[in-house]
């Protein structure tokens, strides 16, 4: 039983030893993998919020007063232009065309008269231009009606879309009161707003910028299948924000942009001397991102960068690094502030064409 028992006391010590020996061997073997930032002419897809606008969109409001007494279409429902969309009820107006007509007759029938009076020298040709004068007032009265009655019908001055009708049948409505709006879908712009380095960077590179066209990302995160071409850039900076507009024309052939919608503008924004790193080189910590740097004595210490962009597996570094610090490019997960390590050194490029071999 003592022979048993010492055996596999024995056999234990022998695994324990063989264990621990495996462990600091591959303690020992465990490199890591280092690396240069890297400072290169590039370019870079950024996000802007946008507001999403319809190429017209105007208010329908009633230019006469009086009661609502048809309404021929429906929120949502697609008009052409010259389509009757109301009518306020004419009866009034039509009184005053027949009143102005009368009178207009009447002053026809005057001026003739008048006319065979300033003939027979019985009248002075100064009453006879009078006449005239009041014939031209009773047809201008009669236009006014015509114009007038003319309101009573409101048609749609494009092809669009009716928006919300906020009145009902038989609603007695004054003159410049809302009856809805209309918006023309067929294109869309798109405003966001850039900063003054980007305006800059992006009318001093024209070869880089994709011919002006930007993709726009919908609010359920889906790539609108439509490329937009930036055509307007407002002529001055907003004093607060320190931004200029800039509008983008997207087709809508589908109509699914509204008016009102929001989303962001992708655009491809060109960078000269930008510091780049591996993305996997980075952890985060409450939305802040850090990398680990190598000094001089192979100890690693974690430093705070800025991100300004994203280019496929690579970092745009705004401020916290340079091309000539040291950076652990793997196994940020195993290392620990001021842990010594042993690395191997891998050139900037090499990582980044193994990067884009992966990619493709």
């Amino acid at each position: 039983m003592k022979r048993i028992i010492l055996f596999a006391g024995f056999m234990a010590a022998v695994c324990l030893t063989s264990c621990t020996a495996k462990k600091e061997e591959k303690e020992e073997a465990e490199k890591f993998t280092v690396t240069n930032p890297v400072k290169l002419d590039t370019s870079f897809t950024k996000e802007y919020v946008s507001q999403i606008k319809s190429v017209r969109n105007i208010e329908i409001r009633a230019q006469e007063k009086g009661f609502l007494q048809n309404i021929y279409v429906d929120e949502g429902q697609f008009v052409k232009k010259g389509q009757l969309l109301f009518k306020i009820m004419p009866n009034m107006y039509q009184a005053e065309l027949l009143k102005a007509q009368s009178e207009q007759k009447s002053v026809e029938i005057e001026l003739q008269n008048s006319k065979l009076l300033a003939d027979k020298n019985i009248v002075s040709k100064n009453e006879l231009s009078v006449a005239q004068a009041k014939l031209q007032s009773a047809k201008a009265e009669v236009a006014l009606a015509k114009l007038h009655l003319s309101f009573t019908e409101i048609r749609a001055p494009f092809d669009g879309t009716i928006d919300r009708i906020p009145l009902k049948l038989g609603s007695l409505i004054d003159e410049g009161e809302l009856l809805t709006s209309l918006s023309d879908n067929s294109q869309m712009f798109a405003y966001f707003n850039v900063s003054e380095p980007e305006y800059i960077s992006y009318e001093t590179n024209v070869k880089d910028r994709a011919d002006n066209k930007v993709n726009l990302v919908l609010a359920n995160g889906d790539i609108f299948k439509e490329k937009g071409n930036v055509e307007v850039i407002e002529s001055e900076f907003n004093n607060e924000t320190g931004n200029i507009a800039f509008r983008a024309r997207f087709p809508n052939s589908g109509k699914l942009l509204r008016n009102g919608e929001t989303g962001q503008v992708q655009m491809l924004v060109p960078l000269k001397n930008a510091i780049v790193i591996p993305q996997k080189a980075t952890y985060e910590i409450q939305d802040k991102k850090y990398v680990f740097v190598v000094d001089k004595n192979d100890k690693v210490s974690s430093r705070e960068i800025t991100i300004t962009g994203e280019i496929p597996d690579l970092y745009v570094i705004k401020s916290g690094l340079n091309e000539n610090d040291k950076i652990l490019l793997e196994g940020v997960q195993k290392v620990k502030e001021n842990d010594k390590i042993k690395y191997e050194f891998e050139s900037p490029k090499k990582v980044i064409n193994n990067l884009r071999l992966k990619a493709e």
